[in-house]
């Protein structure tokens, strides 16, 4: 295909790219260029947004979505993304993904390249195609859409955890948030009530997938298939601090799902509960408590690829 069919192949589309420049530590900024001039040599508008606040993001595809709009375009990491799935899911738009964070979990899931420069060339070619599929979402009761992984328990608490503190910076933080938790452990009641049943344990911590990544790669939930209409859940049971410690290499593999103290289950809706004081995190953001009701909506969201 040469560069005068393809700019035909995709006239008329309108396109917004959402730049949340803080990605990578300054990685989405640095992409964003080349990102928002190939697209404007192949498609009939761009429309840059900037994602450095939840109501600045919104604001701005609100606006090009009333101006007209196809496709958006995500340059950054899981959080940007996560915002996005909810204007896309909600309007009837569709997703693109140029990875440009520190985790990755969607795009990765997708199939997008890992390498940004790469990736854009992916989204030329798809919208040249006309390459789109629908995957399904996950939603919470009442609330937000998900597209990778809620969690609770051990995980988030690392979270929490992470987020209260100020120093240090980087991945160190997380080692001294795991460290920590570790030393706080101790099980909890989790409550899972499914479509295909109901169980009560001590437990460490619940992984819900609708994709099998979180955390930047780790395939907590294995199996699991955007397309197939039902969630994986990864349930951890009791375990002591250095059963998990030995554990949690096996995270980074998949081979945890073998774990005699680790249950799957599959399922189309989930209830998640009981007196464990467990906060969720659903793409890496803070949902609140428990409890939470979650159901997987199939072909909630259409992709570009």
């Amino acid at each position: 295909m040469c560069a005068g069919d393809r700019e035909v192949a995709v006239a008329g589309l309108r396109v917004a790219v959402v730049v949340h420049a803080a990605s990578g530590h300054g990685a989405a900024a640095r992409v964003a260029p080349r990102v928002v001039e190939r697209l404007s040599g192949v498609v009939s508008r761009v429309t840059v947004v900037e994602a450095d606040t939840v109501e600045r993001s919104r604001a701005g595809l609100l606006r090009a979505r009333d101006a007209g709009l196809d496709v958006v375009v995500v340059v950054g990491g899981d959080g940007s993304v996560h915002q996005a799935v909810q204007f896309c899911a909600e309007h009837g738009v569709a997703l693109a993904v140029v990875p440009s964070g520190t985790g990755n979990d969607l795009g990765r899931a997708l199939g997008v390249p890992a390498r940004a420069a790469e990736a854009v060339e992916a989204v030329v070619a798809a919208l040249g195609a006309g390459a789109r599929r629908r995957v399904d979402l996950g939603r919470v009761a009442g609330g937000a859409w998900f597209a990778s992984v809620l969690c609770a328990g051990f995980d988030s608490a690392v979270n929490e955890r992470v987020n209260r503190m100020r120093w240090p910076h980087g991945r160190r933080r997380y080692d001294l948030a795991i460290v920590a938790e570790l030393a706080a452990l101790s099980q909890r009641t989790l409550v899972v009530d499914t479509d295909g049943g109901r169980l009560e344990l001590a437990a460490t911590m619940v992984a819900v997938g609708n994709t099998g990544f979180y955390g930047g790669g780790i395939p907590v939930c294995p199996r699991a298939d955007p397309a197939d209409g039902v969630f994986d859940l990864t349930v951890v049971g009791q375990m002591s601090r250095w059963d998990l410690v030995r554990m949690l290499p096996t995270l980074r593999t998949g081979e945890h799902v073998g774990h005699p103290a680790v249950r799957t289950l599959r399922a189309r809706r989930v209830s998640l509960g009981g007196d464990n004081e467990w906060v969720a995190y659903a793409d890496g953001e803070r949902l609140g408590p428990l409890p939470v009701v979650v159901e997987c909506v199939p072909g909630a969201l259409e992709v570009v690829g």
